[in-house]
C-alpha cells in the first residue's frame, strides 16, 4: 500500500512539474470552451420557431394546431401554404415547418394507416433542427396517445420544456469534458509509457518488488485526481462565466468521468504496448483520437451524421461518454437510464484492458 501511494504522488508531482503537461490537460481545454463558448454560446440559443399549415382545415387539425400554440416554449406561426412556409424556413426567420396534409381528418376517422405529417427542418443548422425534430415528436406523440388512449411501451418523458433553453455552449461544456477525458488519457498514457520504457525506469521498476497491479493502480488513481480536478474546473467556470447548470446528479456525472477515464487509460495501455518508441506514440494516439472529435459528438450533433458511418458512430467510446455527460449536464436524465452508455463504456473498459495485458512491454 505504502509504494502504492508513493507511486501516485509520484505522478501528481511529474504533473504538476510539466508546464506543458498543466497546459495542455488543464488551460487548454478552457481557453476553447471560453473561445468557442464566447463566440457562439450567447448568440445560438436553441429556442424554437414552428411554422404550421392547416391545409385540412377540419375539427381534428385545429386539435392539432392548438397543442403547438398551447407550447409555452414554441413560438408557433400559422402560414397560409407550403410555398410561404417553406421560403420562411430557407430565409432562416423559422427553425422547422410542419404541413397538415388536406384528408388528415378523414384518415383518422378511418384508421386505416398511420397518418404522415410533414416536417421541414433546416439542414445547415443541424443542432436546432435535431432538437426541434426531438421536442415535435413529443408533442405528436402525447397527441397519439390521446386520441388512442393508450399506455406506449417506450416513453420519451426527457422530451420537454427544458431541452428548449438549451444553447450551444451548454451542449459543447460536456463535449469539451469528454474530449479532455479522452485526450488525456490516450495520447498521455501512451506517450508516457513508451517514454518511461525507452529510458528503462520500466525494466528497473520491474526488478524490483514493485507489482506491475500496484503501478497500473498508482497511474489510475493519478489520473483519475487530474481528470476529476480538470472535469470540476471546467464545469466551475462554464457555471461562472456561462450560467451552465448540472441538471442531474453529480454522482453520475462523478461516474462516467470514472468510467470513462478508466476505458480510455486501456486504450492508452494498448498504444503503449504496439508502439516502438514515444515518437510512435504520439501519431498512433492523435490517429485514433482526431477522429473521433468529429465523429463522436464532441462539437456537433451525431445523429444527422451520413447514415453509412452511423454504425462507426454507435460504438466509439468517445460518443457514448459525451452522450452520457450531455444527458447527465443538460437534461438531468437518471444514471439508471443510461444503461446503454453505460454498457458500451463498461465493453471498451474490460476489453480495452484484456488487449492491454497481452501487449503491454515492460521492456
Amino acid at each position: 500500500m505504502r509504494a502504492y501511494w508513493q507511486l501516485t504522488l509520484a505522478q501528481l508531482r511529474i504533473f504538476a512539474r510539466n508546464k506543458q503537461v498543466l497546459f495542455f490537460t488543464l488551460l487548454f481545454p478552457i481557453i476553447l470552451m471560453l473561445a468557442l463558448g464566447t463566440f457562439a454560446g450567447n448568440d445560438s440559443s436553441l429556442s424554437l420557431t414552428v411554422g404550421l399549415t392547416d391545409s385540412d382545415q377540419s375539427d381534428s387539425s385545429k386539435v392539432l394546431t392548438e397543442r403547438f400554440y398551447k407550447n409555452e416554449g414554441l413560438e408557433t406561426i400559422t402560414f397560409k401554404n407550403v410555398k410561404s412556409g417553406k421560403e420562411a424556413l430557407k430565409n432562416g426567420d423559422i427553425q422547422l415547418f410542419m404541413e397538415i396534409p388536406k384528408g388528415y381528418e378523414n384518415n383518422l376517422e378511418e384508421q386505416n394507416e398511420p397518418s404522415t405529417l410533414p416536417v421541414y427542418y433546416n439542414e445547415k443548422n443541424l443542432t436546432t433542427s435535431e432538437l426541434g425534430l426531438t421536442v415535435m415528436n413529443g408533442i405528436i406523440d402525447q397527441y397519439s396517445k390521446d386520441l388512442a388512449n393508450y399506455e406506449p411501451v417506450v416513453s420519451i418523458e426527457k422530451v420537454g420544456i427544458k431541452a428548449l433553453t438549451i444553447r450551444y455552449v451548454d451542449f459543447l461544456v460536456p463535449g469539451i469534458v469528454a474530449m479532455m477525458i479522452m485526450s488525456n488519457n490516450m495520447n498521455g498514457v501512451a506517450g508516457q509509457i513508451s517514454a518511461w520504457r525507452e529510458r528503462g525506469i520500466l525494466r528497473r521498476m520491474q526488478g524490483t518488488r514493485l507489482k506491475a497491479s500496484t503501478f497500473i493502480a498508482a497511474q489510475i488513481t493519478a489520473r483519475l485526481l487530474l481528470n476529476g480536478t480538470q472535469a470540476l474546473l471546467v464545469v466551475l467556470i462554464a457555471h461562472f462565466v456561462f450560467s451552465i447548470q448540472v441538471a442531474g446528479s453529480w454522482l453520475a456525472l462523478i461516474f462516467f468521468i470514472i468510467l470513462g477515464t478508466l476505458a480510455f487509460m486501456a486504450l492508452g495501455f494498448i498504444i503503449a504496448g504496439i508502439a516502438k518508441n514515444p515518437e510512435s506514440a504520439g501519431p498512433i494516439a492523435g490517429f485514433i483520437t482526431f477522429p473521433m472529435l468529429f465523429l463522436g459528438g464532441v462539437f456537433f450533433p451525431i445523429n444527422n451524421m451520413p447514415d453509412i458511418i452511423q454504425p462507426i458512430v454507435k460504438i466509439l467510446p468517445i460518443a457514448h461518454l459525451s452522450s452520457a455527460l450531455r444527458e447527465t449536464m443538460n437534461l438531468g436524465t437518471p444514471l439508471l437510464q443510461l444503461g446503454t452508455e453505460t454498457l458500451v463504456l463498461g465493453c471498451w473498459l474490460i476489453g480495452g484492458f484484456i488487449v492491454a495485458s497481452y501487449v503491454f512491454k515492460w521492456e
